[in-house]
This record gives C-alpha cells, structure tokens and sequence, in this order.
C-alpha cells in the first residue's frame, strides 16, 4: 500500500489547524488489514509538534459514510472520557487523502506478545482486568442520544447474520452448526434499551502503558446491543495470545468484573459473559475462514490470510468445551 502524500497530508494538517506544518517521521503502524492507520508528527514553524495518526480506507475512492460514523463515535467516547484518541480532523474530499480522520497518537505499546510477556509492563499487567472492566462499563454508559445511527445488533439478530455466512461457505462444519443451535437456544433478547458496545474490545486494540490502559482502539465495529458482548469478546482464547488469564491473557473473568462495577455500572452475570465468549469463539472462526476463502479465491493473495484458515479448526474445538460446560 502506497503511504499518503506528504504534500497532502501537511496541506490536511495545515487547513485544521490554521497553521502551516511539515510533517515528519510517517510510518505504517502495525495491525489493521483492513483499514490503514499511518503514525507521524506534525511540527509548526514556532516548534509545537503534534503526534498525529491518520486512519483511512485503503484507496482514494471509498466511500466516506464508514470513517465518519467512526469519527464521530470517538468524538462521543472521548467526550464522554473513555481512555480513547482525542479525534483531530475528519477528512473531505478536497484533502485528497481518501476517506478517513485525523486523531491524536496515544503512546504505548499495542502489540499483545510484549504486553503479555515483557517485563517493563509487569505492574500494567497486574491491574489490566479491572481497568479493561472499568473502560468497558464507561463505554457502555455513553448516552445513544450522543452517537450517530448505529445498527441495533443482539444475539439473535447476529445469529441469522452469521448462519448466512457458515451457509454461504458450502463446506460442512457440523461443530459450528451445534454451536448456531445452542446459542440460539440460550440467546438473551435485545436490551430494551441497549448499550454502545465497542464490537472489537480486546488485546491488541488497547494502548498500554508501563503502569496501565491508556488507549481503547479502533471504534469501526461499534454498535448498539448488549454490554456483555464485549466482555465475552475480550475472554475469546484467541485474544489470550497463549498467556494463561481467561481476559485478555492478562487475568481473570473475576477482576473483569470488578473493574465494571467500580466504573459505577452493574457488572453482567457471569454466565452472559460465557455465552459472549461462546458467540465470539463461533464469530472468529467464521472470520478465519472469511479470510482464507479471500486468499484461495484469489481476491487478496496473503500468507497471513491463508495461515487463518487453520485457526477454524481451533475456534471449532474451543466452541465445543464452552458449550459442553
């Protein structure tokens, strides 16, 4: 993927901020295949430097709708104080950098394995459950009369939306099939008046520091539904990265909660929290094999869409112990 142009990027920079920039150090950020997130500093002639990132659609001809519903729900967390970019600057047509926004750089690490493992984020780890728990609570609290139109998604709503999918693969999967089964049968209904629920809320789309979260990433899945959504998300063993915490690697289901209820909002049942990782489970590895059909079909060509594939076979047996319990 080309980087943005330099030239445009500062003219973008300079229109927002009334004040001309040179733009310095621009680099592609790690994660996100499908949309591009690209890092740099944005520097005023009287010295000010602003760490900036751009998030935009691959592409100069994507439509916008996508980017400016994600910019204004971060503008109402953010608002709303949930640990989350401050939103800089949504991008028109005349910036000629495609669709996408504008939003301050969070320092801190992203990548799971070193959030996991390495030692400097040691004292992080030890409260990451409950201030994962006490973000989630003031995500969920965010008034929907602040949002913009955001699909209303419950459990049975994406139970049709993902038996289309398995449908649409033609190859059997008989322990997906149980696991559509069974979690129709257990499916709660839809909050009467449902929550904003982030839709991607886990390891790897948090900014972490050296004593903690600092961040709560990318907000182009959020949705209103359940609140424990989320929180089953965030225990899927994908998101574990082979670290032993049932949330996020970094610890336990038990201070998940506890982290909710001190962010001043009634924690779900553990039991909803199960049967949200369960849909997560089924969820992902329905993404899996979305992906691998996308490198053997020729759409994308990708070693690490291909590599996916061989993760359905993992989300199949991990659905099967959490319907089994």
């Amino acid at each position: 993927m080309k980087p943005p142009e330099v030239t445009a990027l500062a003219s973008a920079v300079t229109k927002h901020l009334d004040a001309p920039v040179e733009i310095h150090d621009l680099h592609r950020r790690s994660g996100g295949a499908s949309r591009e997130t690209w890092s740099f500093d944005a520097l005023e002639a009287n010295g000010t430097r602003h760490a900036l990132v751009l998030r935009r659609d691959p592409g100069l001809h994507v439509g916008q709708s996508d980017r400016s519903t994600e910019y204004e729900v971060l503008a109402a967390v953010h608002a709303a104080r949930v640990l989350s970019p401050r939103p800089f600057a949504l991008l028109d047509t005349d910036d000629g950098l495609g669709a996408g926004f504008l939003m301050e750089r969070v320092e801190g690490e992203t990548i799971p394995r070193r959030i996991l493992r390495d030692p400097e984020y040691a004292t992080a780890r030890s409260d990451l459950a409950r201030q994962a728990g006490a973000q989630a609570a003031r995500i969920h609290a965010v008034d929907p009369a602040e949002l913009p139109d955001l699909r209303v998604l419950g459990a049975h709503d994406q139970i049709v939306q993902y038996r289309e999918l398995l449908d649409a693969f033609g190859v059997p999967h008989p322990s997906f099939e149980l696991g559509l089964l069974w979690l129709a049968e257990h499916a709660p209904p839809t909050p009467s008046l449902p929550s904003l629920v982030h839709g991607d809320f886990r390891n790897g789309n948090f900014v972490v520091g050296t004593v903690g979260l600092r961040a709560v990433l990318d907000w182009e899945l959020a949705h209103l539904g359940d609140p424990a959504e989320d929180l089953g998300w965030l225990c899927v063993r994908s998101w574990r990265f082979g670290a032993p915490g049932r949330a996020g690697g970094f610890g336990t289901v038990e201070q998940l909660l506890e982290g909710y209820e001190a962010g001043g909002t009634t924690a779900p049942d553990p039991g909803a929290v199960r049967y949200w990782e369960a849909f997560g489970t089924l969820k992902w590895g329905l993404i899996c094999e979305a992906q691998a059909f996308t490198h053997l079909h020729g759409v994308v060509r990708s070693v690490e869409l291909a590599a996916l594939g061989r993760r359905v076979y993992e989300m199949e047996w991990d659905l099967l112990e959490l319907i089994d319990g």
